[in-house]
């Protein structure tokens, strides 16, 4: 998985050494909005109020879900502007059935005055981020966590 630099979850994958993955649901818009159209910095706690249970590793990891994988961050490789995490899995809990949202069914189903939002985000990321991409550690190991889940 790759994140970005700039995500307040990046810094916490980087430190902890584990994150969560959920496959969503087509019917989880609202998750989608309140979890990838929001910053961290902006919202005190993005995960207040949603049933989570917590992982093997002490990840947070969402039950409300298609399926979660808990995985714990085996090496880490700097893209300049993100981190490609290669996360071996530690448990996978199975959720909900229902149809997966694929990013082309997102992108095709999207809401008009979401779609907006997402694109002018987007674009202002391209842009944070555009400078940082020439910036590649290919040298830099990752040291391996620093800071517990």
């Amino acid at each position: 998985m790759y994140i970005s630099k700039t995500n307040v979850s990046h810094d916490l994958i980087y430190g902890s050494g584990v994150f969560g993955m959920h496959l969503l649901r087509t019917d989880q818009w609202t998750l989608i909005w309140r979890l990838g159209l929001q910053s961290a910095r902006d919202v005190p706690d993005k995960l207040a109020g949603l049933e989570l249970r917590t992982g093997e590793t002490g990840c947070p990891l969402l039950v409300d879900v298609l399926a979660g994988l808990e995985r714990r961050v085996i090496n880490a490789m700097d893209t300049g502007a993100s981190t490609f995490f290669l996360g071996d899995i530690v448990s996978v809990m199975r959720g909900r059935d229902g149809p997966l949202m694929t990013s082309d069914h997102f992108r095709a189903n999207m809401r008009a005055d979401k779609q907006v939002i997402y694109e002018r985000l987007l674009q202002a990321a391209q842009g944070e981020l555009e400078s940082m991409a020439r910036n590649v550690e290919p040298a830099r190991a990752w040291p391996g966590p620093t800071m517990r889940p």
